[in-house]
């Protein structure tokens, strides 16, 4: 075990309060696309140009076939070591909280498996840009468990069972405002966490970004598990290289 492995277990199992922050990479090694680019059907359209309100005004059918398609390629990947690994200690601990900026639900599911029959709450995460596996009405801004799409024509499409507004994505597009109450949840876990762990992620996209400073400015810690450095590498008390499959299980393992 490497000095800066064992530096960051001692720290994480001392912690009275923690905030866990993740990003694409945790997800990457489950499989996870990232949808930008590529070929096939969707290759010539960018993703820019599809999560926005004004793609879903102007063409709900074809912003609801494309996340249709998303979701049946990220239903197909699994929670990898790295998202059971948080699951089990934050069940376990109870004073960890798990801000995600991914929409792919692999923390949310691993939260419920690793439960089972009890309640997953303590590891359900925070998720800042919202989940492709929940659907929200643009009407009346109702969320609900996702429903079978059939995008043969706008009138097919799903409608909210309360006002009639059609359904979409619970996801953040593109010129949309995040949720304040997330983010104010995600604010007060990080102002008063004696450690903030980031996993996966640039530190580049705000304001989720802006947390593991927050930790820090309060005299927390902060610990980065990333395959490369990144704009928070500096800020970290311990940076370690590695993918979060291989390191995230060794850092929170109590055995």
């Amino acid at each position: 075990m490497s000095d800066d492995i064992a530096r960051a277990r001692a720290l994480l199992r001392d912690a009275a309060t923690a905030v866990v922050l993740t990003g694409a990479g945790i997800s990457a090694e489950s499989g996870v696309p990232t949808f930008r680019g590529g070929s096939g059907l969707w290759g010539q359209f960018r993703a820019e140009d599809l999560a926005t309100p004004e793609a879903f005004a102007r063409d709900p059918r074809r912003v609801w076939e494309w996340y249709a398609w998303r979701r049946t390629l990220v239903a197909e990947c699994a929670p990898n070591a790295a998202h059971r690994a948080l699951a089990e200690w934050a069940l376990h601990r109870g004073t960890v909280t798990i801000v995600t900026q991914n929409v792919d639900g692999l923390h949310a599911r691993a939260a419920r498996e690793a439960a089972g029959e009890d309640d997953p709450a303590r590891a359900l995460p925070l998720e800042v840009h919202g989940s492709l596996f929940r659907d929200k009405c643009s009407g009346c801004g109702t969320r609900s468990d996702p429903v079978p799409v059939d995008a043969t024509s706008v009138s097919t499409l799903p409608r909210c069972p309360r006002c009639g507004a059609l359904l979409r994505p619970d996801v953040v597009w593109f010129g949309e405002m995040l949720d304040q109450h997330v983010l104010a949840a995600a604010d007060g876990a990080a102002a008063t966490a004696d450690v903030c762990l980031v996993i996966g992620t640039s530190a580049l996209v705000y304001p989720a970004a802006s947390l593991p400073l927050r930790t820090r400015a309060h005299g927390g810690v902060v610990i980065e598990v990333n395959p490369e450095a990144t704009a928070l590498t500096r800020a970290a008390e311990i940076s370690i290289r590695g993918a979060a499959a291989a390191v995230v299980p060794q850092l929170l393992n109590e055995g």
